[in-house]
């Protein structure tokens, strides 16, 4: 069986980060391992007064338990990291069980719509792109594809600048990039994918529903993810993540008023054992 470890927080209310991807993970036929970088009792967006522990330290202990039992993982799955500190110990991590035909991949979670998430500065982005550096797959969306290449932010982009800006993700060190939530026109939207050894690009786009749901991105992420480590390639598991992700929103929207804290991905999983069979 394959192997990924997730590193990223835990909402133990709310459809987002380890609470998506390791139900996701498990679902698609692949052993998911967590590392929890901090404990929410919500995510961030839409509740107020939420609880937060920061597990920063307990990262590079893991990290030591691990090493003496020779864990191994066929993939490392990195997501919302809330500070500096934490990038460091996920790079430190990467360093010591990356091995060389282990799949590192990136979702820079840190930005959205023209703006850091909360707790970020203008300085977060560098240290984050230390770690995209080291990636195989980076897979921002728009706004931090932008503030990684230190490029200005527009909502009025066509394909060369989506190009341009996937071009300098790899310049950055990433092997391939994927930049999601891309949309050309009101109808579609859809995730635009670069390999810069092969020189290669690909768009594969979807209906798109004009509503926004928390955690979108992480149930993308994690099916795209799951799908290449099983052996799926690059342009068949973006046309899983994409349409699985357009599903799940599909079965939100009945609720989509009452149902503010993530999209239904539990009643579309057996849709998903059947796109991977």
């Amino acid at each position: 069986m394959k192997r990924i470890v997730t590193i990223q927080d835990v909402s133990c209310f709310g459809k987002c980060s380890v609470t998506v991807a390791l139900p996701i993970i498990s679902a698609m036929g692949v052993e998911c391992a967590i590392i929890p970088t901090s404990v929410l009792s919500t995510h961030t967006g839409g509740f107020e007064g939420f609880t937060f522990r920061d597990l920063s330290d307990d990262i590079p202990k893991i990290k030591e338990h691990w090493k003496k039992y020779d864990i191994e993982f066929d993939t490392i799955y990195t997501g919302y990291l809330g500070s500096v500190k934490q990038i460091d110990y996920t790079i430190d991590f990467v360093k010591d069980f990356k091995k060389e035909n282990t799949l590192l991949f990136v979702d820079p979670a840190m930005a959205d719509k023209g703006k850091m998430y909360t707790g970020f500065d203008s300085g977060f982005p560098a240290h984050m792109a230390r770690l995209c550096a080291l990636a195989d797959i980076v897979v921002p969306n728009i706004t931090e594809a932008s503030f990684l290449t230190g490029t200005p932010y527009t909502e009025s982009y066509d394909e060369n600048h989506v190009k341009m800006l996937l071009k300098k993700l790899c310049e950055l060190g990433a092997k391939k990039a994927v930049i999601t939530g891309i949309a050309f026109e009101k109808a579609t939207q859809g995730a635009y994918f670069y390999d810069s050894e092969a020189n290669e690009y690909y768009y594969y786009k979807a209906e798109n529903i004009d509503r926004n749901f928390h955690g979108t991105g992480d149930t993308f992420a994690s099916v795209f993810c799951g799908a290449i480590t099983k052996g799926f390639d690059i342009k068949h598991a973006l046309e899983i993540a994409v349409n699985f992700t357009v599903e799940c929103i599909k079965a939100t929207l009945p609720e989509a008023d009452t149902h503010k804290y993530g999209v239904k991905f539990e009643e579309c999983i057996p849709s998903l054992i059947e796109k991977i069979k």
